[in-house]
């Protein structure tokens, strides 16, 4: 199973718009604001990184919250842990011990980062010139980032949660909920056809409905009728509904596998929508999505379709299209008491305009970490190698973004900042095979079996270090040498040998 890649700056942008979240989903009255930032500073949260109980101050909560506030479009990108400045400069490497560190690396790629350590603080002791020496994290730090690795030589090669839900159901209350703003939050489900739709095989299937609802006005976003449901016809219905009628807070469903799919949770992430999953076995927390499939689909619009033998998809579509956009949200609701789309304009609303399809189709997707293969300068994902340019030679884990349902867009991302960096395209074998080859953009990587310029000339540094030290101390060797007898001694025991006693 692909696990989901999280960075630590991730993690408390995602907790702290889910801390402040709430408030700008449903916005405080004038003078209510400081009372729901202390009611927010006497909880105890799950700390981000390690899960432990935690506790914010009040003016912690404040500062997130007028941040995420002032982001407009992306209030959890203005949520993030910064950056330091200096991230990735090494500072307390000076330059005159980057260029003594890389050219020992050049005359001893055979050697390992602690060796190189070691020699270098070796030189360091023989020449104070070059600077304090720093800890050996910096320069391994640094000798990673650089591509500065060792060359190596060829290798050989019941359930509790039925049970759970059960008891909730049987110990909690139900109640009725709605919120007070327009786009505050949004419901979505599929639904499967109790009708045979004819498929483009010739075969009668039975298509699934994702419909898209909002909370307040019971507007119907979008509905549109798929083969299967699955994380690429959520996000494709998701990115209609967006796009017709801007963007919400918070985004309801059930936990189906295309609802928690990556590719769906960081999705509302980038998109700065709270993703609520409805608790397990509990559909009636999504009530009104499934009253909708009830009353208005099979009730109303499937009975119009009757007479429609054998039906299809594409005519069940366009006949959707029609019906929810003319009758549905035109006609009086029940439970609201005027029209989905009458209560849509009266507001109040929380709406954000949507971005474009391009931006919602790219926020879809997910992000995964692959160690790049030093041998080709190539990564594998979902079975298929992809070319990195060799201006990322060095990096050894490449953040890769990409929808699983769609490998014609995989991006390179940075793994800090998760910007895009460049774009990945499939290893074509075949054109490889012309021979031409371009010249490398970065530092040349230490493949296998590479040939190696000839060591330097002389000890190392270290070595003639502790051999003087040595000597310095006035001991005598600590070993015994072998005599060695000349030739002529030789011929003459074995002439002795030779005469008898």
């Amino acid at each position: 199973m692909k696990q989901r890649y999280e960075s630590s700056h991730r993690k408390w942008a995602s907790f702290r718009f889910s801390v402040v979240g709430g408030l700008l989903a449903c916005p405080p009255a004038k003078g209510e604001l400081r009372a729901e930032l202390k009611a927010l500073a006497a909880k105890t949260w799950a700390h981000p990184i390690t899960g432990a109980p935690a506790c914010f101050g009040l003016s912690t909560i404040e500062r997130w919250y007028y941040a995420a506030k002032k982001a407009g479009a992306d209030p959890v990108g203005a949520l993030r842990r910064k950056v330091r400045k200096d991230a990735g400069t090494h500072p307390s490497l000076g330059e005159s011990l980057r260029e003594t560190l890389e050219k020992q690396y050049g005359e001893h790629r055979r050697w390992s980062i602690k060796l190189h350590y070691d020699n270098l603080g070796a030189r360091v002791r023989r020449a104070p010139g070059l600077g304090e020496l720093p800890s050996y994290s910096v320069v391994r730090r640094y000798m990673r980032e650089k591509g500065l690795r060792r060359a190596k030589g060829r290798r050989t090669p019941k359930t509790k949660g039925g049970e759970e839900a059960a008891r909730r159901f049987e110990e909690r209350e139900v109640r009725s909920y709605e919120r007070e703003h327009v786009a505050a939050l949004y419901h979505a489900d599929f639904h499967e056809c109790r009708r045979l739709v004819l498929a483009p095989d010739g075969e009668l299937r039975r298509a699934v409905l994702y419909g898209c609802m909002d909370d307040r006005s019971r507007l119907c976003c979008h509905l549109q009728w798929y083969w299967t449901e699955s994380a690429e016809t959520f996000a494709h219905g998701t990115q209609q509904a967006f796009m017709k009628r801007g963007l919400c807070w918070d985004f309801m469903t059930d936990r189906g596998a295309a609802m928690l799919a990556a590719e769906t949770r960081e999705g509302f992430e980038r998109l700065s929508v709270t993703h609520t999953p409805t608790l397990p076995y509990s559909p009636y927390q999504n009530a009104k999505q499934e009253a909708f499939w009830g009353t208005s689909v099979e009730g109303r619009l499937m009975p119009m379709l009757e007479g429609i033998k054998p039906l299809t998809l594409e005519l069940l579509n366009e006949a959707t299209q029609a019906w929810v956009e003319l009758d549905y949200n035109r006609e009086v609701h029940s439970e609201v008491g005027v029209s989905p789309l009458e209560r849509w304009l009266e507001g109040p609303t929380v709406g954000r305009e949507s971005p474009g399809p391009e931006a919602l189709r790219d926020a879809f997707r997910r992000t995964i970490t692959r160690r790049q293969r030093r041998s080709d300068g190539t990564v594998t994902v979902e079975g298929k190698r992809f070319e990195v340019p060799s201006r990322y030679g060095h990096v050894e884990q490449v953040a890769i973004r990409y929808a699983s349902w769609d490998m014609t867009r995989v991006h390179m991302v940075d793994r800090r900042t998760e910007a895009i960096l460049c774009r990945l395209w499939p290893q074509d074998k075949a054109r490889n095979a012309d021979g031409r080859r371009r010249r490398r953009e970065g530092p040349a990587l230490s493949e296998r079996g590479t040939p190696l310029a000839p060591p330097a000339s002389g000890l190392a540094p270290l070595l003639q270090e502790y051999m003087e030290e040595y000597v310095a101390q006035g001991l005598p060797s600590a070993y015994l040498p072998l005599r060695e007898r000349d030739e002529h001694e030789e011929d003459g025991d074995a002439a002795g040998a030779a005469v008898p006693a």
